[in-house]
């Protein structure tokens, strides 16, 4: 005989990051009435990825196509401007240039115009006059310009996300241990000693997902390795009118040095991508022993170091080289000085690496008993967190 459970709520969701919110904001639409918890472990929504990253609304323009990157990226980026419409949150549909800067590039800008198109996605070619309409002092061989690309405040979005959500929205409540039984649901307890019980578990703790899967007793098949992204402030903003990529090299999830004017007008100039050292390790200061060695005793990481170290080194040197890093700035604007480049809050990729090395390149959500798990949800996730919430939203209610 099943014994009664006095639940907390129906559906517990470990992380306020703006995936876990949208997904208790997918949830209580989908199914009013459905009660939902939100356990964060800081004092406050979007602490890490979400309110660390440069902003952007992504077009969708470089995702393979029918990946859930690219399908969810295309339809987030639609719906999160009617969102922040929705609830007068500050945004704009900016649209961007992506800028092939030396010959070898452009056949992979082309072969990015070809896609955009598989997706959906309107976009125009430049030649260099054509370039210097949009942006003066951008330089380049040859550009696309996407013009549903735009800028928001995450931070602000996640912040709406929970309220509109109805959900019970706990902060400063890290979760240090999941009892989960098939027959009966989880309960988890917290920090300070409290315990939360409900049906099914939803995992939205990003740089810590494999470690959260792990304690509710579901083994993910891979390991976060966080990669820290540095970026500096554009001393002189008019340089720059709207948003400038470099062409992305498709052997890697990263979109390279780019240039972003924000909300507030500011330009910001980055990431690049260095190992951090710990999981929230926002500077070389944080070390985190622990933490270094999980990351060195997945197999994963040594194989991924032993087949991307070149590219690593490059990444290396202009996280310890201002003037390496403003050499690669100065490929898209050549008139940038290291004085015109000031230190800016730095952000931490949670990417996970797969045991054979292989950087997992799409999102990634499985399922356990009474558990959903989300655990690769990098850029563009704060794009596509509204498809995202209500996928997970779909598979959680159907587990209820």
């Amino acid at each position: 005989m099943v014994r009664a459970v006095a639940y907390d709520c129906d559906v517990l969701v470990i992380g306020g990051g703006i995936v876990g919110l949208s997904t208790a904001y997918a949830i209580t639409r989908a199914a009013p009435g459905t009660r939902v918890t939100v356990l964060e472990k800081e004092p406050g929504p979007a602490r890490h990825q979400t309110g660390r990253n440069s902003g952007v609304i992504h077009s969708g323009i470089y995702y393979r196509p029918g990946s859930l990157k690219a399908r969810y990226a295309v339809r987030g980026a639609a719906e999160m401007i009617k969102f922040c419409a929705e609830y007068g949150i500050p945004h704009e549909v900016t649209g961007k240039l992506i800028v092939a800067t030396e010959r070898d590039e452009l056949p992979r800008l082309h072969a990015l115009v070809q896609r955009g198109r598989e997706n959906g996605i309107p976009v125009r070619e430049l030649g260099p006059a054509q370039i210097s309409e949009y942006e003066p002092e951008v330089r380049g061989l040859a550009a696309i310009q996407v013009g549903t690309t735009g800028i928001c405040d995450y931070g602000s979005v996640a912040a709406r996300l929970a309220d509109a959500s109805g959900a019970d929205v706990r902060y400063g409540a890290e979760v240090v241990r999941i009892d989960r039984r098939a027959e009966l649901g989880v309960a988890v307890r917290t920090a300070d000693g409290s315990v939360v019980r409900g049906k099914v578990l939803v995992n939205c703790a990003g740089l810590q997902c494999d470690r959260v899967a792990m304690l509710a007793g579901d083994d993910p098949g891979m390991r976060i390795v966080p990669f820290r992204g540095e970026y500096f402030d554009l001393v002189r903003p008019e340089l720059v009118r709207g948003l400038v990529y470099p062409v992305p090299d498709p052997a890697f999830p990263f979109l390279g040095v780019h240039l972003t004017r924000g909300i507030g007008g500011g330009v910001h100039v980055g990431p690049n991508a260095v190992p951090a050292l710990a999981r929230e390790g926002y500077g070389w200061g944080v070390v985190r022993p622990l933490e270094v060695a999980g990351t060195l005793g997945w197999p994963g990481a040594w194989r991924m170091a032993g087949r991307h170290w070149r590219y690593g080194a490059g990444e290396f040197r202009r996280s310890l080289s201002k003037g390496a890093f403003t050499a690669a700035v100065r490929r898209l604007l050549p008139a940038v000085t290291p004085d015109d480049l000031v230190p800016a809050a730095a952000g931490v990729r949670a990417q996970a690496v797969l045991r054979d090395g292989s950087l997992v390149d799409d999102f990634l959500i499985r399922e356990g008993v009474r558990a959903v798990h989300v655990l690769n949800a990098p850029s563009p996730a704060a794009t596509a967190s509204l498809p995202i919430g209500r996928e997970v939203a779909r598979r959680v209610l159907a587990l209820l």
